[in-house]
């Protein structure tokens, strides 16, 4: 018969607590990689909401078609570059050109000051300046458009005192006209959902293989996995061939939810966006492996890959404007394959744009998975070893 004494719980001791919170301090010590998490991802947090994210984006990129030359044209020019919502990078020679610039993306902004416009403004006839926009986020040209409205009321000022005064009327002596190009209405989905493509991949493809090698030790499968005949290229490649489907099938089922749920248009090939897809995917599907071969158990993995995701959906301009970042943030930006990702979807879906037009920004994604393969092959070797 058990006694009633063994039964009891031992009481709360203070040697065994401090025994085990002890443990869990050495525990800590050894798993330096979680350690450095707690203490880097808030830093990496307050460092980027605190310097990086701008919701009142400035120095635009803006092209000038200056087709006339009197006083009053240059006047304009010479207040619109000292505007700090823009920054004048060109100055075109023509509507093409133009319209080439808006396309790439290398501008956000086209101000066409028409031809005869000092002679139209000293007749009273109040000339328009056309202001083309690339509107696929609202939200970083509504500011700056603003700006320019009340910059063109006050920019002539000086030229029309004296007998040039009655042209300074309530209305103002220019007429602004604002081509929103792409998206007119200003719907804030049309930018959000072709980018959800490249968020959702990149974070369910990086976590998922990220788990690929940290699965097989923990598993205590990778014994067998190294006994096996294989280079490193042939494991990592064979690795990343069955997501690759997975991935193609949240592509559709984002593009058919965007298209028939938000009526997102589609002004391009879905081929072509298919194509840029699976480079993308690779690239996802390269860093989680990368990361699978840093890790030393799954916990790891994981962490590594949200420690890779946080500043890619902050500096990608998926949420914030990619240009109203400092310079710092746009080039930690230019490295991570969902900024340029997000620039060719948006591209092919709303503006429709092709082959050409998305090269630039298909070069660095193809550049990354090369050097995310690399690295994975060559950790995966110091593993044979």
């Amino acid at each position: 018969m058990i006694s009633r004494a063994a039964g009891k719980r031992p009481r709360f001791s203070l040697a065994r607590f401090w025994a085990v919170v002890f443990k869990e301090f050495v525990q800590m010590r050894r798993d330096r990689l979680t350690f450095g998490m707690t203490i880097g991802i808030p830093l990496l947090q307050l460092i980027l909401f605190g310097y990086a994210i701008n919701v009142d984006p400035k120095h635009l990129a803006a092209a000038v078609l200056l087709a006339d030359n009197g006083p009053q044209g240059r006047t304009l020019l010479y207040s619109i570059q000292n505007c700090s919502y823009l920054d004048l990078v060109r100055r075109v020679n023509s509507e093409s050109e133009a319209n080439q610039l808006l396309e790439r993306g290398d501008v956000q902004f086209v101000i066409n000051i028409p031809v005869n416009f000092t002679h139209d403004l000293l007749r009273g006839d109040r000339p328009s300046i056309l202001l083309e926009a690339d509107a696929t986020d609202p939200a970083a040209t509504s500011n700056a458009i603003g700006a320019l409205r009340t910059l063109l009321n006050s920019a002539l000022q000086n030229d029309l005192k004296g007998p040039f005064a009655f042209l300074a009327g309530a209305e103002g002596p220019v007429d602004l006209r604002v081509h929103a190009r792409y998206n007119p209405e200003a719907i804030t989905y049309y930018n959000i959902v072709p980018g959800l493509m490249g968020v959702v991949l990149q974070m369910t493809m990086t976590v998922i293989t990220g788990l690929a090698i940290t699965r097989e030790l923990e598993r205590g499968t990778m014994e067998t996995l190294l006994a096996m005949p294989t280079r490193p290229i042939e494991v990592m490649t064979g690795k990343i061939i069955p997501y690759i489907l997975l991935g193609y099938i949240q592509v559709i089922l984002i593009l058919s939810v965007a298209y028939f749920l938000f009526h997102v248009p589609i002004a391009g090939s879905l081929w072509l966006l298919f194509a840029v897809a699976l480079i993308f995917i690779i690239a996802t599907l390269a860093v989680g492996i990368t990361f699978s071969t840093l890790a030393q158990n799954q916990l790891q993995a994981v962490q590594m890959g949200y420690f890779f995701f946080l500043p890619s959906i902050l500096l990608s301009g998926f949420m914030f404007p990619f240009r109203g970042m400092p310079q710092w943030a746009q080039w930690v930006g230019e490295v991570l394959p969902l900024t340029h990702f997000l620039r060719i979807a948006r591209g092919i879906l709303i503006k429709g744009n092709g082959l050409r037009q998305i090269i630039p920004q298909l070069w660095p994604i193809v550049l990354f998975i090369v050097f995310a393969m690399t690295v994975a092959v060559k950790r995966y070797r110091r593993t044979l070893d």
